[in-house]
């Protein structure tokens, strides 16, 4: 294992340049065309095999794509920052992941890692930050890698490329996935879907930062995960002059406003947390025209599937009740979903066990709380309904600011001491 870890500080500034290219080209959920360009394009020449799209994706499991105006635009802006068009077009439709595979030397088990490559609908910060003094702040107007994903990224680079100049260090296979869309928790259920884990036996992934905000710090498990649904729900009515004919009017203005209230009147469930937020409220054209369409945009959350799906059924009863009370019609749509998970202790134990006999934590901690949603969630249910090891690490770091916060930022020793910590555990698991 010792030449692993050496391998990985070897590794320090290249996973630094890789984390600050991406950190400075960041694309939003289904739109990572030159964030895949540029890992296929590495992975491609350290000789793994590299799977992409709807080979790895099914699209009628994806959620939540972008306006095609969108998607369309920002494709044109990842050509005009070098990548080829026809890659462009195989990745049409949000088909943005990538499964890369490598073999060892002899037999072996299939391990996975998933790293997520989306960014966040943020505005990055410029006075103050270190990205922008630097001269790697975001240089698109409105996105910005503000919770780790670059780093994740670089991450998954520095294993890959570990594992590639080291095959005799592990047996059987490895496979490095990179997913899109983990904002919003869209992507994960695509690829789950697609049968991309139907080879695996054993699984791993994680997260730098959350619950571990120290330098030198690592939690080998993540319990308190919230399964969470996300939502759009759009009344519909009748637009008139407010003055000459309200009668004729339906306000669904009205209907969306009363919903965004009620809404977060929802009893709460006895038997574990539950949250919900109304994070967008649409309606309107003009002071003196009676408003024919509203917009909500939501969330709920709960501690178990059973929790979130209440939550759910009593947001749709809620919001129908809205619409009924204005006349107005609704139209209801699912945008995004992560799954609670319960951790695999025995394999957390023993991924413990491995960084503290590895010297190179200050700290090791059993497990840490998420309380948040991740859609990871998909690919570690999917292990444990197989009785397959699995589990999500917390990478510890200290933070300039909070996840999804303009001045997010995180130390850059966290990328090498990650991947070498993923790459003893690829040449632990292959051999078992």
């Amino acid at each position: 294992m010792e030449r692993l870890w050496t391998a990985a500080r070897a590794l320090e500034q290249q996973a630094t340049a890789w984390r600050r290219d991406f950190h400075t080209y960041p694309e939003l959920g289904l739109c990572e065309y030159r964030t895949a360009w540029r890992i296929m394009d590495l992975l491609t020449a350290w000789g793994y095999e590299v799977s992409f799209g709807r080979a790895v994706m099914d699209p009628d499991l994806l959620y939540g794509l972008p306006a095609p105006e969108v998607m369309e635009q920002k494709r044109l802006r990842a050509m005009g920052e070098g990548v080829p068009q026809a890659l462009t077009e195989q990745m049409k439709g949000g088909m943005t992941g990538i499964v890369a595979t490598i073999q060892g030397t002899g037999d072996g088990k299939t391990v996975a890692f998933r790293f997520d490559m989306d960014c966040n609908e943020v505005t990055e910060a410029t006075e103050g930050h270190r990205p922008a003094g630097e001269g790697f702040a975001s240089l698109h107007a409105g996105e910005m890698h503000a919770c780790g994903h670059d780093g994740h990224c670089a991450i998954g680079l520095t294993l890959a490329k570990i594992l590639a100049d080291h095959r005799d260090a592990f047996s059987g296979q490895v496979k490095l996935i990179f997913q899109p869309a983990e904002e919003g928790v869209r992507g994960a259920k695509s690829m789950v879907g697609a049968g991309i884990l139907d080879d695996v036996d054993c699984f791993f992934a994680g997260h730098i930062g959350i619950g571990a905000r120290e330098n030198g710090t690592l939690a080998a498990l993540t319990e308190g995960f919230l399964a969470c649904t996300k939502a759009d729900a759009c009344f519909t009515g009748r637009a008139s002059h407010a003055g000459l004919a309200p009668e004729e009017g339906k306000n669904a203005l009205l209907a969306a406003a009363q919903a965004a209230v009620s809404l977060h009147g929802i009893s709460r469930h006895g038997k574990g947390a539950s949250r919900i937020n109304v994070g967008v409220l649409q309606a309107g054209a003009g002071r003196n025209v009676i408003p024919d369409r509203g917009v909500v945009k939501f969330e709920t959350r709960g501690e178990t599937a059973e929790i979130d799906e209440y939550m759910q059924s009593e947001a749709h009863r809620i919001l129908q009740a809205c619409a009924d009370l204005q006349g107005v019609t609704l139209d209801y749509e699912i945008k995004g979903s992560s799954l609670s998970h319960e951790p695999d202790r025995k394999t957390g134990a023993e991924i413990a066990a491995l960084a503290r006999e590895s010297g190179q934590y200050e700290r090791v901690f059993d497990c840490l709380p998420m309380n948040a949603s991740e859609d990871c969630t998909y690919f570690l249910e999917e292990m444990r309904k197989q009785g397959k090891p699995c589990a999500f690490l917390m990478l510890g770091s200290a933070l300039a600011a909070g996840h999804h916060n303009g001045r997010f930022d995180f130390d850059e020793s966290v990328l090498w001491r990650s991947a070498g910590l993923l790459a003893c555990l690829a040449a632990t698991y292959t051999k078992r």
